[in-house]
């Protein structure tokens, strides 16, 4: 039977965190779970570990950057990213996705596929997602343009896959980990799995632009396409971290 680490990157998510962690333990009573603590200024740190998460800080960074330790810091033999900011998780996200990657060897990836609530009226998805992010994908990768929820942080990955490629720092981790996995073992290996609509905290329009500005440069820059500004910080590898600790 497969080991299974549960790792949730949170930055200043106190009042949502505790729950996101109690549904994983319930979704996956046996998985070590693990909040990597990305420079947080309120009390995640206190609410993760009172629900029952082990916590390991980051250095405010980025989400890439937390995933990136998070995965570093555990051993399960699958990996289940979760969101910690998700003001409605449920255990069965948690027992769908790992599900899901157990009963098909082909998969290396298996994402959620979900609407989004908006209060109490289900929508479809994010604005980034919806107006960057599957345009984009559409566009440039259309092998992947059937994915509902590219963007989505609710993603299993088997460990051995998910440790040969980088992990971009920002926001475009996400996005850059489908692109990665889907290049090195083709697009039929990443799969989707059905669950409940989900909600999270509302983000402002000036909070959106930077996401959107990481994402659509990740998928560029897996295209091949040049973009004006700073390169993408990427995380090397974590396999070649492992094999060469000065990288």
């Amino acid at each position: 039977m497969s080991s299974v680490s549960i790792v949730i990157p949170a930055r200043d998510e106190a009042e949502t965190v505790a729950d996101v962690v109690l549904c994983a333990i319930a979704g996956a009573p046996t998985a070590d779970v693990v909040v990597v603590d990305d420079g947080s200024s309120d009390d995640t740190e206190a609410a993760a570990a009172s629900a029952g998460a082990r916590v390991i800080p980051s250095l405010g960074r980025g989400k890439g950057a937390a995933l990136w330790t998070g995965v570093h810091e555990t051993s399960g033999d699958l990996v289940l990213f979760l969101d910690g900011d998700v003001t409605n998780p449920r255990p069965e996200t948690a027992a769908a996705l790992i599900h899901a990657l157990t009963v098909d060897p082909s998969l290396v990836m298996v994402r959620a596929a979900y609407e989004r609530s908006l209060g109490d009226q289900p929508g479809q998805g994010g604005r980034v997602t919806e107006l960057t992010a599957r345009p984009a994908l559409a566009l440039l990768f259309p092998t992947l343009a059937h994915l509902r929820q590219p963007l989505a942080g609710e993603v299993a990955v088997r460990r051995d896959a998910v440790e040969q490629v980088a992990f971009v720092d920002g926001y475009g981790v996400d996005v850059g980990l489908l692109l990665d996995l889907a290049a090195r073992y083709g697009a039929d290996a990443i799969g989707e799995v059905s669950v409940a609509p989900r909600a999270h905290r509302n983000r402002p329009m000036h909070q959106l632009k930077p996401m959107a500005v990481d994402v659509l440069k990740v998928i560029l820059n897996r295209a091949g396409v040049a973009t004006a500004g700073p390169t993408l910080h990427e995380r090397p590898a974590i396999a070649l971290a492992r094999s060469n600790p000065q990288t």
